[in-house]
């Protein structure tokens, strides 16, 4: 068995990419060897900035010689048939052989794959992966770049280690050709350095000041932050996309602690956190308190003899792009949002819903609507107020250069303009919950606007017919969905049906007041279209109001709480079963009963009554039998089961549909609990199908009443078990 030691050297790769170059070239190396029939087993894979290293160990010395048959053409078949079959599998017309396939004789050539020593395998397998290597970006260079089918490389490379037991595996890319040497360190380290074979390939490169794992490199990224930070009585603020990040930039990591002016601490703590991340790759410090430290964590690539001078260099590159952030927040603030938001009327929402200006006037409406009926118990002015300002932001310098602060950038503005808190509140946290592990905003006017956002983008982008399909959804709609539901789940009484009309009703006034200027002058082209006087058909804007597509968005909100709770444990066809009911759109009423549904069917009782639905459901369906009258006039005396029965039901049912109305749905299950024995003993002691043709629809009408009466709770024949 034997050990590989591949190296592809280069000149910078860019972090970001660093995590995906080391996959794409365990596949290829994967793909390569299983061609050849090998297996590669584990690998070890490590990046740096100017490296991709790859180590397989035992390997074997050649692979194994392997038969192949291949199928031909009948006998009998045309001789340019035969002969092209002979050239494709490499054989002659007297290596091949007659078998008998269905009762007709069919050639068939045996071919021979003698063993191929691993040092052949591997010296064809290089070339291939470095010409298909895929990255993100690449690029040609030197005189050959002006052909196109010249090498592509993420960028120029510059080195080929190919050691096989210590041996160079011979081969040659682009004029590359591989070898033993490479080279360490840029400043720690000079000329060549020669590896002799897997082994020592990890220890030599240490020792010219390279770190090839990147794993050991972000530990020592993270340890040392932490450690200066730690070291200046501050605590670290955790990064770790940050220390992916470094560790891509460094084949040398040594992390310093600096600092910059306090005055900067005047800007807003997010935008100093994101300056130095997004333009310096540094990290932030905070104090013992929590407040944000006029503190900075670079992370150098050299052992500097004086760390202070590399320190000194970096405050002042930082301190410049800080100064570009207090410039723009200064700038911000000589405008009041108001302002700001009249330039909304710039920015296209989409081609098919006009400006954000427009989404802005009718989240505002709806916002107050919720607000006014009750389903947020905030103050409808309040909530107009902030939903007007929630987009001004995105006009502001700030967000312009950093598009990540919108919102909280708005909510900062508000607060210095001396808004209500509310107002500023919600302005900051109208865009959330943005994903699953998102906080969920739980003040009045905040929950107004962040709802009244998401079913706004909802309505309007099922209105023009873009709908998520499959795993397209380039607007995020499934999302937003998730988001509102969880909105609504913290207590929210919503007719949600309700409130997605009056969010397409909003659409629909403006595509009025877009094409027509108004209601009366659409009342008139409406009637001048009846009568025959005008060409312009007032209903084919680009939004037309329909309650179709409203209730295509309750489907859709129906679909994405069942992948919520199933998430949450909840099994999807209880949620079936609640909605088959029809009529249910208040979200908070359904998952109440859900959860209650849930419970109940876990239970003995709970499973115990389901089969005896679904027995009673199957007698009916087979019968045909619809309805359930007849159960209460009987011409005969019933047996002590089915009298039983019916006693129970005349008890169990206005418990359930009273408990049902009054919304205590463990107390409708508990109802529907005492009907479990008698139509177990039913079905036990009592003929459905007797001959008497009347006992036989008097029981059935008796199945069919219980049959009602659960499905006052829930469809029964949705539950799976």
């Amino acid at each position: 068995m034997a050990d590989f030691l591949l190296e592809l050297r280069c000149e910078e790769i860019p972090a970001r990419m660093q995590a995906g170059a080391r996959a794409e070239l365990e596949k290829l190396f994967r793909r390569e060897l299983e061609a050849a029939g090998v297996a590669a087993g584990a690998l070890t894979i490590w990046s740096t900035p100017r490296r991709l290293a790859l180590i397989a160990r035992g390997l074997p010395l050649a692979t194994e010689a392997v038969s192949e048959e291949a199928k031909g053409p009948p006998e009998g078949a045309p001789d340019a048939a035969i002969d092209g079959f002979c050239k494709k599998a490499g054989v002659t017309r007297d290596q091949l052989e007659l078998r008998d396939v269905k009762g007709r004789m069919t050639y068939f050539a045996v071919i021979e794959q003698p063993g191929r020593a691993m040092a052949d395998v591997l010296a064809a397998a290089i070339p291939a992966i470095i010409r298909d290597f895929s990255w993100p970006k690449s690029m040609r260079w030197g005189a050959a770049s002006i052909a196109t089918e010249s090498l592509r490389w993420v960028r120029p490379l510059s080195g080929i280690i190919a050691l096989l037991e210590g041996e160079v595996v011979p081969c040659a890319v682009d004029g590359i050709a591989s070898g033993r040497e490479t080279i360490g360190h840029r400043f720690h380290s000079s000329g060549t350095i020669s590896i002799s074979g897997a082994d020592d390939y990890f220890a030599k490169l240490r020792e010219a000041f390279v770190i090839v794992s990147h794993d050991e490199r972000q530990q020592i990224i993270r340890d040392g932050a932490a450690k200066v930070a730690a070291d200046a009585g501050l605590m670290l603020v955790a990064d770790e996309g940050l220390v992916i990040e470094n560790a891509g930039l460094t084949e040398w990591p040594v992390p310093l602690l600096g600092r910059f002016d306090e005055a900067f601490l005047d800007v807003p703590p997010e935008v100093i956190q994101l300056t130095a991340r997004v333009n310096q790759k540094y990290f932030v410090c905070e104090e013992s308190a929590g407040k944000l430290a006029n503190a900075f964590i670079c992370t150098a690539n050299i052992e500097a003899s004086d760390p202070a001078v590399v320190i000194d260099g970096n405050r002042k590159v930082l301190a410049a792009r800080l100064s570009d952030a207090r410039f723009f927040w200064e700038q911000d603030q000589k405008t009041p949002l108001a302002v700001h938001a009249e330039k909304l009327s710039r920015i296209t929402f989409h081609e098919k819903l006009g400006t954000v200006a427009d989404k802005v006037e009718r989240v505002a409406k709806l916002a107050r609507w919720l607000c006014e009926e009750g389903v947020v118990a905030g103050d409808p002015a309040l909530a107009e107020q902030a939903a007007r300002l929630c987009k001004a932001d995105l006009v502001t310098e700030m967000v312009g250069e950093f598009p990540e602060l919108q919102g909280l950038m708005g909510g900062y503005y508000a607060a210095k303009e001396g808004l209500p808190v509310e107002v500023s509140d919600a302005i900051r946290d109208h865009y959330k919950p943005v994903g699953q592990g998102d906080d969920v905003p739980t003040a009045p006017v905040t929950v107004a606007v962040s709802l009244a956002d998401k079913l706004d983008t909802i309505v309007g982008f099922f209105g023009i017919g873009e709908q998520p399909t499959g795993s397209r959804d380039p607007f995020a709609l499934r999302r937003a969905a998730l988001a509102s539901i969880r909105l609504i789940e913290g207590g929210l009484r919503l007719n949600l049906l309700g409130a997605l009309r009056v969010s397409a009703g909003e659409y629909h006034r403006q595509e009025i007041d877009r094409r027509f200027g108004g209601l009366g002058s659409y009342l008139s082209e409406t009637k001048a279209y009846d009568d025959g006087q005008s060409e312009v058909d007032p209903s084919a804007g680009r939004f037309h109001f329909d309650l179709n597509v409203c209730g295509q968005e309750l489907d859709f909100f129906a679909d994405r709480l069942k992948v919520q709770q199933r998430e949450a444990g909840v099994r999807h066809n209880l949620i079936d079963a609640v909605f088959a009911l029809g009529g249910e759109d208040d979200l908070v009423r359904l998952l109440a009963r859900v959860h209650a549904l849930q419970a109940f069917v876990t239970t003995e009782d709970g499973a115990n009554l389901l089969a005896g639905y679904k027995r009673a459901a199957n007698i009916l369906k087979k019968e045909a039998f619809e309805g359930g009258e007849g159960a209460q006039t009987l011409t005969y005396t019933p047996d002590p089961a089915e009298a039983a029965l019916i006693d129970a039901l005349a008890a169990a049912a206005p418990r359930a549909a009273e408990a049902v109305e009054a919304e205590r749905f463990a107390d409708a299950m508990a109802a529907l609990a005492t009907l479990r024995a008698p139509i177990d003993r039913f079905f036990e002691e009592v003929t459905v199908n007797d001959a008497d043709a009347n006992k036989r629809a008097s029981r059935l009408a008796l199945l069919a009443a219980f049959r009602d009466a659960v499905h006052r709770v829930a469809d029964f024949s949705r539950i799976e078990g």
